[in-house]
């Protein structure tokens, strides 16, 4: 089907006006298919049964969705400026067939031929409107794209969300805005638009604005690129067994809402996140980020400096900051790849959905951060170089160069905990924070890539589910910055860096005189990108990247102790509930020493091994109580792999004599 005035050979032909001239223009788009992916463990959880859909094609894709026919009728206005995505306009598309919901009240809702059409207090989302005309659910955090030479426009990833009016009537408040699964959409698409025929962004010309290219008429100057995490939140998913505090330990699952936003400076520095200590970039010039798909190859024209599947990576983490003035990291995630940057409120013009420019904002919602088709593990990143091995992953483990699906379900890859571990009678006065990574390749500054937040964990007894609630006290930077702050450390207390090519890690530590002679030092080592890669390259028709055969981090670490030193009361954490993986800690030659148990191999494949080395985005935590009080020293953290240097010294606070 054609819009009137057009011949089906022209539908979804763009205008070259379209590429870089900042001209708006309007895109229509309907028929095509729809598909869900809903988290059916949250939506029994909050009262939500769905029924077996009508009409359900037999579609099947990597990300699992359940697929229906959009009617070619009507159709959905955008606004569009340089391929970027500005608002939903207008207009409305219908589905055929779909869903019955029964409710926990005992009523059903119709969603069986439902519409999508934009929601009013927000231009980037979408109502879901029932057969009732009633909104019970909407979408928001839309990403498109544009494929088959302009033909199609998809709706990548949406978020499914609950409005409150559903939750209220679910007697489940706490689930108001929740998000209980994700949509795609294929959609024909036709385009308007006047202006410029020209494409002013070659992206294999060496005046493109990728890291390292020479800045045009400034002499010496080149791009940098240097990524900001903008804001993120976090949302219960789903839980095997939760019954409350002090019930039978139920574990449970938790994902952030994440969006970044690229460096604004191009001349003069100037905060892109205000107010933050972090938020203003040392690069005058903003580099673009590459951002290709998985499996998408070296496309011609496209991320000219890399030629393979370089794109972000997505990370978080739970903290506990207890009572005793220890810190513990409970939860920490497997790796989300990225895969499309929608663009918003860019500041340059050169960029498109493979592209982050200046400026430029993009957010992975919840219920993308925590689909099972785009999660691997850590063991498949090199982390300080940004380098993904496709090779041997749980995508292509045969290294054929071919996606498969990756075998994950809906625990695999996600940020786990248990229920005793942010359970507040079993943790008195302890608080918590949660936080949330972007890795880039290039990225000049990790540390504005991060953020924390506080939050409050509650259980919610009709769901039977835990929220983190007040989430505040938003800030660059990781947790254990928070713990100790390294400017303003405090007394007897110091946050020191190591930092070289191989990355990054931070040993922190807290000495407390306990007023009878004797001082426990509380030590939080926190790997955050190091890692020692051992790669191999991909062989022939396996594809551009390489093969990870390791990326270990630290396996033992240690601090001195003056000779006839009384050591008692040594403690290592690792914020599991395994005491089978744990550190043992020992005193020996002058030191105590923490050590992993069971070392692995510095060569081989370690996806999919727990291990217990220090690897990247990962906090370990020591305790030791000496009778002597603290002095400046170092301490020394073992490299897991074979090379060199094999240990690193780290300045800190150790007992003194």
């Amino acid at each position: 089907m054609a819009l009137a005035g057009m011949s089906a050979a022209q539908a979804g032909v763009i205008d070259a006006a379209q590429r870089a001239d900042n001209t708006p223009q309007s895109w229509s788009a309907w028929g095509g298919d729809i598909g869900f992916n809903w988290n059916r463990d949250l939506t029994t959880a909050i009262g939500i049964t769905l029924k077996k859909a009508s009409e359900q094609t037999a579609k099947q894709d990597v990300r699992n969705n359940e697929w229906f026919n959009v009617r070619e009728s009507g159709g959905l206005q955008f606004s569009v400026v340089n391929n970027a995505l500005q608002a939903i306009t207008g207009g409305s598309v219908q589905m055929r067939g779909g869903y019955t919901l029964a409710l926990r009240d005992g009523s059903t809702l119709d969603m069986s031929n439902m519409t999508l059409r934009p929601r009013s207090s927000d231009a980037r989302s979408l109502d879901i409107v029932t057969s009732d005309g009633k909104v019970w659910f909407y979408s928001d955090h839309v990403m498109f794209r544009l494929k088959d030479d302009g033909r199609t426009l998809q709706i990548e990833t949406a978020d499914i969300r609950v409005t409150p009016e559903l939750a209220d009537r679910l007697g489940a408040p706490e689930a108001a805005n929740w998000s209980l699964g994700t949509l795609q959409m294929n959609t024909q698409v036709y385009i308007q638009g006047t202006g410029s025929p020209q494409d002013a962004c070659n992206q294999s010309s060496p005046t493109y604005p990728w890291p390292g290219n020479a800045v045009t008429g400034v002499s010496g100057a080149t791009y940098e690129a240097d990524l900001f995490m903008e804001t993120f939140d976090a949302q219960f998913m789903r839980c095997q067994g939760c019954d409350g505090p002090g019930g039978t330990d139920g574990l449970m699952v938790f994902a952030p809402d994440s969006s970044l936003i690229n460096n604004v400076n191009n001349g003069t520095a100037v905060p892109t996140i205000a107010g933050d200590p972090l938020g203003t970039s040392t690069a005058l010039y903003t580099g673009n980020i590459a951002w290709n798909e998985m499996f998408s190859g070296s496309a011609p024209n496209y991320n000219q400096p890399y030629k393979n599947d370089q794109h972000p990576f997505l990370i978080w983490n739970l903290y506990r900051y207890n009572a005793d003035g220890s810190i513990e990291q409970i939860g920490r995630s497997g790796v989300k790849h990225a895969f499309l940057t929608v663009n918003f409120n860019c500041l340059g013009t050169c960029y498109d959905g493979n592209s982050n420019g200046r400026g430029c904002q993009d957010t992975y919602a919840t219920g993308n951060n925590d689909s099972s088709g785009d999660l691997g593990p850590r063991s498949e990143i090199i982390p300080a170089s940004g380098t993904w091995g496709r090779c041997g992953s749980i995508w292509d483990p045969n290294c054929t160069g071919s996606q498969h699906s990756n075998g994950n379900d809906s625990y695999a890859q996600r940020l786990k905990t248990h229920e005793s571990q942010i359970d507040p009678a079993a943790n008195a006065g302890a608080t918590y924070k949660f936080e949330s990574w972007y890795i880039a390749r290039d990225d000049i500054n990790i540390y504005n890539s991060m953020a924390t937040l506080s939050v409050t964990p509650h259980y919610n007894s009709g769901s039977h589910s835990w929220s983190l609630a007040n989430q505040t006290a938003y800030r660059l930077g990781p947790a254990i910055d928070r713990w100790v702050d390294p400017t303003t450390p405090g007394a007897n207390a110091l946050n020191t860096e190591l930092s070289n090519t191989e990355g990054h890690a931070k040993v922190a530590v807290k000495a407390t005189d306990n007023g009878n002679g004797t001082w426990t030092y509380t030590y939080a080592v926190m790997n955050l990108d190091y890692a020692r890669g051992v790669t191999q390259q991909a062989p022939a028709g396996g594809g551009p990247d390489p093969r990870v055969l390791s990326n270990k981090g630290f396996d033992s670490f240690s601090v001195p102790v003056p000779a006839g030193s009384v050591v008692t009361g040594l403690v290592f954490r690792d914020g599991d509930t395994d005491a089978t993986n744990n550190w043992t800690g020992r005193v020996a030659n002058g030191n105590v020493v923490w050590s992993a148990g069971d070392r692995l191999s510095p060569i081989g494949n370690n996806r999919g091994k727990t291990g217990n080395t220090l690897d990247w985005g990962t906090l370990y935590s020591f305790s030791v109580t000496v009778n002597h009080g603290p002095t400046s020293g170092s301490s020394s953290l073992h490299v897991a792999t074979a090379g060199s240097p094999s240990a690193f010294s780290v300045a800190t606070l150790v007992p003194g004599s």
